[in-house]
Order: C-alpha cells, then sequence, then structure tokens
C-alpha cells in the first residue's frame, strides 16, 4: 500500500501514526538479529517502516533482501531508501525491479551522501546528478507505480536568507516532479522545524511532511549523530543531559522526556502534521520508551487487519483466507505455497496444483538449538515423559515445545492426546479485543472451537484401541468434523464435502464477512508430512542409539494426527468431552498399576 494513503486514511480518521527506519547490519548474525527485532518492533504499531541504502551503495543487496523480508514474511509496509551515489543506471533500474517483484511501492529518492573515503559527491559515469533526477527517471520508469518521498532539511532555516529561499526552490522542483511526501533530517530544536515547515508551506508545497524523529540513546551516540549531521542542540537539551553524561540510563530517561515534548509540540502546532517517524538507529528500547511517554498505543487494527499475519508481496497482498494447521509456522507456510498457481479471490491456492511446494523451502527445522532443546525437554524415557511435557506446556510450566499449543488442556495430554495447536471458541467478542480481535474497528470477531490438532495415540501402547473409543465418541456429536491420518498418509473423517470448513471469521461495517482460517482435508493431508518431520527433528537431538530417540521415533512412527472442530461457537467446552470420555473409557479398560488404572506408560 502507498504511504500518501495510509496518510491520508489517517487524516481521515483523526489519529496519530507512526514508522520506524532501520538500516542494513554488517554481519550475517546482526541481519538475523535485526529481522528478529524488527518482527518485535512490529508489536510496537508502526504503519511502515524503511530500509536505508548505504552511501555508495555497498550494502544494496542486503537492502533488497530487507525489503523482501520485511515485506513478504514479517507482513510490513516497507519504503526502501535509493540514492543516486555510486549508482549507475543500470543499478538503479535493478533495485528498482526488485522492489517492485517485492511488492514494495514507496521509493524514498535521495542523492545521498559522498561515497565512505571521500569528502566530495561525484556522479558516477552513466548515473545520476541530482535527486530530482532521479525522481524522474523512477516516473519515466514505472509511472505512478511507486510512491516517491524525498528528504527535507529544517536546519535550512539557519542559512542565509537567500540561500535558504534556494533550498526551498529546489525541494519545489522536486515535489513539482511527481513527489508523494516529504521526510525531515533529524532535529532537535522544535522552533526552527515548525519555522521550516511553514516557510514549506509559504513555498505552496502542500504534499505531507513527515518529521524524522531520533530517540536519543547515550550521551556519547547524542554527540555523534548531531554532530555527523551538523544538528543544532538546544541549550535546553545540553543543560539538562550533560550533568548526567556518564550514566547512559539516565541520559534515555531524561532523552525520552525532551523529545517526546519536542512531538508533542509538532503535534499540537497545527501543521497538519499527525505522524512521527522514529531513526531507531536499528536499537529497540529508546523508540519503545518515546511511544510510550507519548501515550502512542498501537491498534488491533494496525497490529492484525487478519488473525494471521498478512503476506504484501504482489501476488499474495490480496490473499485473505489460509489453511490453520501452519498457525504457528507462518514462514513454512508461505515457502510452501510460494509457487502456488494463484489465489483466487483471495484466497488460498488450491493444494491440488502441480505446483505445490515441497515440505519447506528452507527445511523444516526447530526453533531451538539443540542445546537449547535438550535443557527444555530433557531426555524422556517413556510415552507419559513426553506426555507431561505437553501437559506442562499447557499449563504454562514450559516454555516451548517442538510444535506449539495452547494451555488450559492439561488433562486431554495427561490421557496421551499431544495437543500440537489450537483456538478456542468466540462468540462476537469486538473486533479491538486485546486478546482475539483483529481487522478494522467496530466490527466483531467468531471463532470456532478448533478441536485442537492432536498427536493421536503413539505405538508404545495399544494405539488403535484407545484411536477406535476416540472416534466413537467423535461419531456421536453431530456437530463435530474430525479427520484422522497417520505417517503413511491414511485418512479417516466423517466430513462429506471437500470444501473448507471456516473456523475464524468477522463482520464489519461496510464490509462483506471475511473467514480468514479454514480446515480442509487436502491442506491436512499436506501438512501432516511437516508435524512428522518436525517429530523427527526432535528425535535427532538424542543420541543415534539413546531410548529418547528411539521412543520419539517409534511415536512418530506409529502415531495419528487428529483433528477436529466443534462447529457450534457458542458451546466453548463441547469439543473436550469426547477426548475426556476416551481416555477414562480406555483407563478403565487397562491392567490395574498399584490399585488404578495406568493411561500412558510402557504398557503393551
Amino acid at each position: 500500500m502507498k504511504i500518501s494513503k495510509k496518510i491520508e486514511q489517517s487524516q481521515k480518521e483523526g489519529k496519530i501514526w507512526w514508522s520506524f527506519e532501520y538500516f542494513p547490519p554488517r554481519t550475517a548474525q546482526g541481519l538475523q538479529n535485526l529481522l528478529d527485532r524488527i518482527e518485535r518492533m512490529r508489536n510496537l504499531g508502526p504503519e511502515f517502516i524503511d530500509i536505508t541504502w548505504n552511501a555508495g551503495g555497498r550494502t544494496s543487496e542486503l537492502t533488497s533482501e530487507m525489503v523482501r523480508l520485511c515485506q513478504g514474511v514479517i507482513g510490513i509496509e516497507t519504503c526502501m531508501h535509493l540514492t543516486c551515489t555510486n549508482m549507475p543506471k543500470e543499478k538503479v533500474d535493478i533495485a528498482l525491479r526488485e522492489a517492485k517483484k517485492h511488492g514494495c511501492r514507496n521509493i524514498l529518492a535521495l542523492r545521498g551522501d559522498p561515497p565512505q573515503g571521500k569528502e566530495e559527491w561525484e556522479a558516477v559515469e552513466g548515473g545520476f546528478i541530482h535527486g530530482i533526477d532521479l525522481v524522474r527517471h523512477i516516473h519515466k520508469e514505472y509511472g505512478d507505480y511507486f510512491d516517491i518521498a524525498v528528504a527535507g532539511f529544517p536546519q535550512n532555516m539557519l542559512l542565509p536568507p537567500e540561500e535558504c529561499d534556494l533550498e526551498l526552490k529546489y525541494l519545489k522542483e522536486k515535489i513539482d516532479a511527481g513527489v508523494n511526501f516529504i521526510f525531515t533530517q533529524m532535529f532537535y530544536d522544535v522552533d526552527i522545524f515548525i519555522d521550516w515547515a511553514k516557510a514549506v508551506r509559504a513555498a505552496g508545497i502542500t504534499i505531507p511532511i513527515v518529521p524524522g524523529i531520533a530517540p536519543i540513546q547515550t550521551w556519547n551516540g547524542f554527540l555523534k549523530a548531531t554532530s555527523l549531521a551538523k544538528t543544532k542542540i538546544p541549550q535546553s537539551f545540553m543543560d539538562a543531559l550533560e550533568p548526567h553524561k556518564n550514566d547512559d540510563e539516565k541520559v534515555r530517561a531524561i532523552g525520552t522526556k525532551l523529545v517526546a515534548d519536542m512531538c508533542r509540540k509538532i503535534l499540537q502546532a497545527d501543521l497538519g502534521i499527525q505522524g512521527l517517524h522514529f531513526y531507531t538507529m536499528n536499537l529497540e528500547k529508546g523508540t519503545k520508551m518515546l511511544l510510550q511517554e507519548l501515550n502512542l498505543v498501537p491498534r488491533v487494527e494496525t497490529l492484525k487487519p487478519l488473525p494471521w499475519r498478512q503476506s504484501l508481496t504482489p501476488n499474495r497482498r490480496q490473499e485473505n483466507i489460509r489453511p490453520i494447521f501452519w498457525a504457528n509456522r507462518a514462514q513454512s507456510y508461505l515457502s510452501r505455497t510460494e509457487n502456488w498457481d494463484e489465489f483466487p479471490n483471495g484466497r488460498f491456492g488450491d493444494s491440488r496444483s502441480p505446483a505445490y511446494g515441497e515440505l519447506d523451502g528452507y527445511g523444516v527445522s526447530l526453533k531451538q538449538t539443540e542445546e537449547e532443546a535438550l535443557k527444555l525437554w530433557g531426555e524422556p524415557k517413556t510415552f507419559d515423559d513426553v506426555a507431561q511435557l505437553f501437559s506442562k506446556f499447557c499449563l504454562k510450566k514450559l516454555s516451548a515445545l517442538p510444535v506449539v499449543g495452547p494451555a488450559e488442556l492439561s488433562k486431554i495430554n495427561r490421557f496421551g492426546f499431544l495437543t500440537i495447536n489450537s483456538q478456542p471458541a468466540v462468540n462476537g467478542a469486538p473486533s479491538d479485543d486485546p486478546k482475539f480481535g483483529w481487522g478494522p474497528g467496530d466490527g466483531f470477531v467468531y471463532q470456532k472451537v478448533y478441536a485442537y490438532q492432536l498427536w493421536g495415540l503413539s505405538g508404545i501402547f495399544r494405539k488403535s484401541e484407545l484411536l477406535e473409543i476416540l472416534i466413537s465418541e467423535l461419531e456421536m456429536d453431530t456437530k463435530v468434523t474430525y479427520y484422522v491420518i497417520n505417517k503413511q498418509g491414511d485418512l479417516r473423517t466423517n466430513s462429506r464435502s471437500e470444501g473448507p470448513n471456516a473456523v475464524t471469521w468477522g463482520v464489519f461495517p461496510g464490509k462483506e464477512i471475511i473467514q480468514p482460517t479454514i480446515v480442509e482435508a487436502i491442506s491436512f493431508m499436506a501438512w501432516k508430512d511437516e508435524a512428522y518431520e518436525l517429530g523427527v527433528k526432535w528425535a535427532n537431538i538424542y543420541e543415534t542409539t539413546s531410548p529418547s530417540r528411539k521412543l520419539i521415533m517409534d511415536l512418530m512412527d506409529d502415531s495419528y494426527l487428529v483433528n477436529v472442530v466443534h462447529n457450534d461457537f457458542k458451546d466453548t467446552k463441547a469439543i473436550f468431552a469426547p477426548f475426556f470420555k476416551a481416555g477414562e473409557k480406555y483407563a478403565a479398560s487397562r491392567p490395574k498399576a498399584n490399585g488404578s488404572g495406568q493411561i500412558n506408560g510402557d504398557l503393551n
């Protein structure tokens, strides 16, 4: 989506918005850490982010890769910087082509700084000389596909009047060439910014101005950044910060209040500005503290336009329905389906397509290192040990499992039904509900209780007996839909339709009912390979001849996956009854151990 449209919508709704800037790190580990941080900071509610382009284009490929991942995997609207520095026309065209391919609709066009090691800027052969040349080239090649932003420099107000007027004239020429909004350079003197913004408006420039806000992280970092940018520091800032220059925590706390006061003055200055662009410096805490100080709380609609993370690449942007099986493995789902033929009417592609992907373009893997996994899960020796792990996770006494399940399912797990994934029933929760809400405001959301994707019972004991008891209980409830499948792909179901069963939907003013999450047989069958492969990955953290490895491998070879949906979304507890009854009947049929029926363990 174009940023100008987001700004326009925010103005119509009278809401304050914010965005974040990041730069490509220098190392592979730094990149992964930054992507993890962007993922976390997405929960702070930015409307978009932007990714810088290194002076000289040294990190151009990394910038493009970050745009791809942020648009496609993290699912956040991204603006890409593009400079003229060391960039012949051919490299510019490659960058623009890649940006469009990744679904990026926003470019910040800059002349750029001199390359590293040079004091003066100079054009390369076949390149562009001024930012306006880059703006014109983008429009020539792509028309209005991209929103184009340029930089604004409030510090120009400190120039002699003639030079200041000349800079405003150059800015107006860029705008007239087809620019949609302005990002400003960082500043700390709010009066200079307000005077500059008024001068920009007096020059006939009416497009949105987005003030660039730099949180104060440390004393030395503050001095270095302002020195490089030749930014004027108000004496009041120096008086407040310098006495604490050796205490970074104190500097950040005081700096947060100073910058927050500056932001409030901007938003209250009757300039038509309702957005703030934070220069994060790839750091999290300073930006988070500043948002908290300003009491800027993210809206549910921004964080969760759908109950799952939407990909913003061109072929997926209109996708609004997904199978629920990949609820906790979004990247795997994106990789598996990236070559599906189409997304008809915004729905997920047909998993029967010949283009349906392999398990995972990145390979199925655990989210934990081997060392972390061993620390979390220990070395289970019996099926009861495994069941206890799942039970602890559901009680929130264990932070993670190879597969993911919710709380309040401990009893089911103790019966031996190992929970992988689930959702509770929801009957008309407001769309801004902090736990269940998603989508536009003033709506209502609904969920069928998703009879928690379950591991069927292991061959550690007589699986067929317990399975048959469970199925007989499920068959007695006409409101239940179930699928049962083993590793070999043998499917049993009571569903008489191959079509999807919507398990999440929302009702919003002025919109058709949205049904973003579904269950259906074909996707369940495709997903089972990934589920079993995760189990194998778990087994492989143990020594080849260890009892733990044999236990988990036997579990994967002999278990069933059970998927149950209770279609009465008003009854939040009905789905548990078949599992409780099946577990109790099975326990009663087993030989007694120490005077009680043994549910789990090594009985054969």
